[in-house]
């Protein structure tokens, strides 16, 4: 069994992802990472050079690969969620935890990230507030279609996230012989 995190950059996905693993005794991986690792250049070249359905397509690839590792915590790109067929993966491999946070709390979080010299390049080239707003307007109804569990991650500790996802999926983890609920 695979765990997906999905749900909009900065909502907590690659900071979460590993905790869950130790927790599960399982492993982690953050799909963006691999991307870049397997490509050996950065998201923004990868856009520059390929464009996003260059990186789309890669992104696909990669997914697929890592969905077939048996107790992977993945932490998903924020838009792997806008092929169909990266949705269908994701439900396919496991349980998909959507990580909902609302925009004023996603606002918050990458303004505070660009305050402190963040690398994260804008997705639009519009205010954060307005980028937030038109991305999360598309992504959402896609983000819905792929949630097996929908998790509100605004205002919890990381350590409260875990718990919260473990109690969700205890059915589905104690199923699985590697799996752990507490």
């Amino acid at each position: 069994m695979v765990i997906t995190l999905i749900g909009y950059r900065a909502c907590g996905k690659s900071s979460l992802a590993p905790r869950l693993a130790k927790r599960l005794g399982w492993t982690s991986v953050d799909c963006d990472q691999e991307i870049e690792q397997r490509a050996g250049r950065s998201i923004p070249e990868i856009f520059a050079a390929d464009g996003e359905a260059g990186f789309r397509q890669l992104e696909t690839a990669v997914l697929a690969d890592l969905l077939q590792q048996p107790h992977t915590v993945i932490a998903s790109g924020g838009g792997a969620v806008l092929a169909e067929e990266n949705r269908r993966l994701m439900k396919a491999a496991g349980p998909v935890v959507w990580l909902h946070v609302s925009e004023k709390t996603l606002v918050a979080r990458l303004t505070q990230d660009r305050n402190r010299g963040s690398v994260r390049p804008s997705l639009t080239g519009r205010p954060i507030d307005e980028e937030v707003r038109e991305v999360l307007a598309l992504r959402e109804p896609c983000y819905q279609d792929a949630a097996s569990v929908i998790i509100r991650a605004d205002n919890e500790s990381r350590d409260q996230l875990v718990r919260k996802i473990c109690h969700f999926l205890r059915d589905q983890l104690e199923a699985d012989p590697a799996g752990e609920a507490e």
